[in-house]
């Protein structure tokens, strides 16, 4: 008997109202990627990949994540074992990850854009995989842009430092033969970490070489902050996105803030109340400037990162040794954005949580600071991060129908760094039909394919289109 393939037209789709949601309303639906952390150098230049494991392993911490679990040395996940070997390791956990959401995503990125159905990745295909996959990367359609083309992406927004220069996205914006839109977002968590004086002072002198200001002060750094600001504006920026284990918002004197800003200048870390009151200062006028640019700002909230010592000092940030973190949120979230809103200078915001124990405080939280004539203009963001798989995403979409309103949602974001991941964007479209057409079939939801099939079209495309100002 011939064992059907697990990927297959009609995956996660389990009724027939799900079905006709899927392939009437959302399939092939342009993708709009709003935040990512694609390498724009990697677009702008196009050159080939080197090989399956260059564009399928490097840099990904979900997959260096399975394969210590699994017992996989090191010198084949992030160190100098040869690009086989690696895929080889990988080949070999792919087939104990049943239940992880890694199984459906490795086999629905061999399905598209590699064409391999037939097949399950494991030591025994792991030649077939290997030569078909590298044949295909070896054509000019399977080069960086040609995928993002393949996929139908209509906008790239990628996660860029303040002291970045910003010239890949001017040799992409001026190349009239690659029509899919790639623009910076504007990410300056380096400058809220003073805590660290020899890392960020390193950053400090950094932007100050791209602004040409000596930065010797707080407000100097706000006038640097504000110029870069107005040169990612030129360059088509529409959002911000901060990432925080949580939200600040203590009170603090602009006195005390200048400060601290000249101890840490001169090498001197501050006190633990003095680092979370210059965040405040920080992020509160961080956030006037996005009003003031009519900016979506993005808040990543609660991640424990680097927690493993050893590995950090032996492999660095981001080597997959983060996890979710348990802060208190409520009271912060809720001072930082009224701190905002009581000046009637909050700009339109998307909350993101990483513990799912705040999935309904922070859509909650979202709809106190609602406001006309923006429709949805605290947004409930994506499941994101340790939470984007089908469970993770049904939990987040309950809780923002459940306290919100769904129709409004902007919808998935792929937040990777790999031009394999667009996928799963297919894979939240699915999931969404899925939740809807089961509630169609139990009768809690009309019958009627053109309402609930414009809501799935809403969230998968438009909505993100017509909130952050990209039609």
């Amino acid at each position: 008997m011939t064992t059907p393939p697990l990927i297959h037209d009609d995956f996660l789709l389990q009724s027939p109202a799900a079905r006709e949601l899927y392939h009437n309303h959302a399939r092939g639906l342009p993708i709009i990627d709003y935040h990512c952390h694609l390498p724009p150098g990697e677009l702008a230049a196009n050159a080939p990949f080197r090989d399956l494991a260059h564009v399928w392993l490097g840099g990904d911490h979900y997959k260096w994540r399975a394969l210590r679990a699994d017992g996989v040395e090191e010198r084949l996940i992030t160190g100098d074992a040869s690009p086989r070997e690696k895929f080889d390791a990988w080949a070999a956990t792919v087939p104990r990850l049943l239940r992880n959401p890694l199984y459906h995503w490795t086999h629905m990125e061999l399905a598209d854009p590699f064409g391999i159905r037939d097949r399950l990745l494991s030591p025994a295909t792991a030649d077939f995989v290997w030569n078909a996959c590298n044949e295909r990367l070896a054509e000019p359609a399977f080069a960086p842009r040609g995928l993002v083309e393949h996929f139908r992406v209509e906008v790239i927004c990628t996660t860029d430092d303040p002291a970045d220069d910003l010239l890949h996205h001017a040799t992409l914006a001026a190349d009239a033969t690659f029509s899919p839109r790639v623009l910076p977002t504007f990410r300056p968590d380096a400058a809220l970490g003073i805590e660290n004086p020899a890392a960020w002072n390193t950053w400090l002198d950094r932007l100050a070489a791209r602004t040409g200001s000596p930065l010797r002060t707080w407000d100097e750094l706000g006038a640097a902050l504000h110029d870069r600001a107005n040169v990612f504006a030129r360059a088509g920026c529409r959002l911000s996105d901060h990432g925080l284990a949580e939200p600040y918002a203590d009170s603090y004197s602009l006195a005390d803030v200048r400060a601290t800003f000249a101890a840490a200048r001169a090498g001197t870390a501050p006190t633990p109340a003095a680092a979370r009151a210059f965040r405040s200062a920080l992020l509160y006028e961080l956030g006037l400037l996005y009003h003031h640019l009519d900016w979506t700002q993005q808040y990543h909230l609660g991640p424990l990162r680097n927690t493993n010592t050893r590995a950090l000092r032996r492999l660095g940030a981001d080597a997959g040794c983060d996890s979710m973190g348990d802060a208190r949120m409520a009271e912060g979230l809720a001072h930082m954005l009224d701190r905002l809103d009581a000046q009637g200078k909050l700009t339109r915001t998307i909350l993101y949580n990483l513990n799912p124990a705040d999935n309904e405080l922070f859509a909650t939280m979202a709809g106190n600071f609602q406001e006309g004539p923006v429709p949805g203009k605290i947004q409930y963001g994506s499941a994101w991060w340790f939470l984007d798989q089908k469970s993770g995403i049904e939990r987040q979409l309950d809780a923002l129908s459940n306290m919100g309103l769904l129709a409004r949602f902007v919808g998935m974001l792929t937040d990777s760094r790999s031009f394999l991941s667009y996928p799963r964007h297919d894979y939240f479209r699915r999931v969404l039909c899925n939740v809807l057409g089961t509630e169609i079939e139990q009768g809690l939801l009309p019958r009627d394919f053109a309402l609930v099939g414009g809501l799935v079209r809403a969230v998968c495309h438009d909505n993100a289109r017509d909130y952050f100002g990209f039609a």
